[in-house]
């Protein structure tokens, strides 16, 4: 055989080693998926439930007109530090200060009415007695004149005398008694008119005092929409009156924040939660939670549901307010904040990063039964219902295979979350990309690749 033909036949040779080896290493990573992976680890987790909102004292009150007129002083700005009880500012009062004089004056009046009357009634009470002594007296004379009379022992004449005066007496008598009731009368009448000019007094002495507005707690002036000369009004029906100013107690401060209504069942009155407020960057103000609303509200109008008419299917929040532990001096009303409210933690728990949780229906993980061999099993009647059953869990990495375990989870942290059943300490799980975490199946060959970072895929 001539050289070129055995050199020939030799390359044929080489190359079709070349081909089937090629064929072999297709053949062997046909099927292969490419995935991130992660370990199971035992470690310290928080659920935290982050809500926005913005910084609100705890004691705050807006003072209103409560009377028409214009402002003639102010005694405060805003920013200013003020006591209790101390004066804020002075409304016009000419006429309302007339009216406490007029009242006043016709107080004092009537209280000298009642002095005559009662001195009056007294002077009555004392003619009173004097006529009953006299009808007493005149009435002994009357007895024993009927007595000598009817003995002849005394003329007709006188007793007839002493008949008139018994008449005269009891007659003074009934009237004495009639000016002691007109007397009463008049005293009680007096009595009457102090009570209504009392109450008159209360009266003008209250629109008076509306005139003028003091300080009802210690605190600061945060919010001074007014000025001296401006006229202000009450409010009227669904008419708000005028705001003169906002006072605010600073020494406790809260973070009053929305939480969805998703988060709301995990809150509770005192968990611990961690305040960031945007003015103040880079700090952490600690506090808890002290008041958690009941009444869920819209979040496109900050209605509370049980204000509405009719039912929405909007998104709903809850209010919960923190109270800042230590607030610092330079904080402002309505200062935006965010609160990370601690609603529980684990010690020592088996977690795994939140995307390798997966879900797949009983039909995905039957089929994969079936495909073993279990000829039986899909021969047998399958209920509908029962057949899209999803079931949560994590591929695990065994045999360089992915095999899908069903896992019962338990709270959730910002990146992990805690399994309570189905795995142990050390299972390496699948935890990407996304794209084959949804689409793998059970029993697929996989690569372990961690050396990329790990990227969501769009689907």
């Amino acid at each position: 055989m001539k050289t070129w033909k055995k050199v020939l036949i030799g390359v044929g040779v080489a190359l079709a080693l070349v081909i089937i080896v090629a064929v072999t290493v297709y053949e062997s990573r046909k099927g292969v998926v490419t995935v991130q992976t992660g370990k199971t680890l035992k470690q310290n987790l928080a659920s935290v439930v982050s809500a926005s909102g913005e910084i609100k004292p705890k004691t705050y009150v807006n003072i209103g007109a409560n009377a028409f007129g214009k402002i003639v002083r102010l005694y405060v700005k805003e920013g200013d530090r003020v006591k209790k009880g101390q004066l804020l500012a002075q409304l016009e009062n000419v006429q309302s200060s007339a009216d406490v004089n007029a009242t006043r004056a016709s107080l004092q009046a009537a209280e000298t009415d009642f002095v005559a009357s009662d001195a009056a009634l007294r002077t009555s009470l004392a003619d009173l007695n004097r006529a009953k002594s006299d009808a007493q007296h005149a009435g002994l004379d009357w007895e024993r004149a009927q007595g000598l009379y009817k003995g002849a022992l005394i003329a007709k004449q006188d007793y007839d005398v002493k008949k008139a005066a018994w008449e005269q007496a009891e007659a003074g008598l009934a009237q004495a008694e009639a000016r002691v009731a007109q007397a009463r009368a008049q005293k009680d009448s007096t009595e009457k008119h102090i009570a209504q000019n009392r109450a008159n007094l209360t009266h003008v002495s209250d629109v008076l005092q509306k005139t003028t507005y003091e300080a009802p707690f210690e605190g600061v002036i945060t919010n001074l929409p007014v000025r001296e000369g401006e006229t202000v009004v009450i409010g009227i029906q669904n008419s708000p009156g005028s705001t003169l100013m906002t006072i605010a107690d600073m020494s406790v401060i809260t973070s009053e924040v929305k939480v969805d209504e998703t988060d709301i069942v995990n809150v509770h009155l005192g968990q611990p939660a961690d305040v960031t407020i945007d003015a103040i960057p880079r700090k952490v103000f600690h506090g808890i939670v002290t008041e958690i609303g009941d009444n869920a509200i819209v979040r496109s109008t900050g209605v509370a549901t049980s204000q509405e008419i009719s039912t929405s299917q909007e998104a709903k929040d809850f209010k919960v307010v923190v109270t800042v532990q230590d607030p610092p001096s330079e904080l402002r009303p309505g200062l935006s904040s965010t609160a990370k409210i601690t609603t529980a933690t684990r010690s020592n728990v088996v977690s795994i990063p939140i995307q390798a949780l997966t879900v797949r229906t009983r039909a995905d993980l039957e089929n994969k039964s079936s495909d073993k061999g279990s000829v039986k099993a899909a021969s047998a009647p399958v209920d509908p219902a029962k057949h899209k059953e999803e079931i949560q869990g994590v591929f695990v990495i065994r045999n360089k295979k992915a095999e899908f375990v069903p896992v019962e989870t338990g709270i959730s942290g910002t990146t992990d979350i805690e399994v309570t059943k189905g795995l142990r300490e050390g299972d390496e799980v699948i935890t990407g990309s996304y794209k084959v975490l949804r689409t793998l199946k059970p029993g697929t060959s996989v690569k372990i690749d961690n050396t990329v970072p790990k990227k969501e895929e769009e689907s």
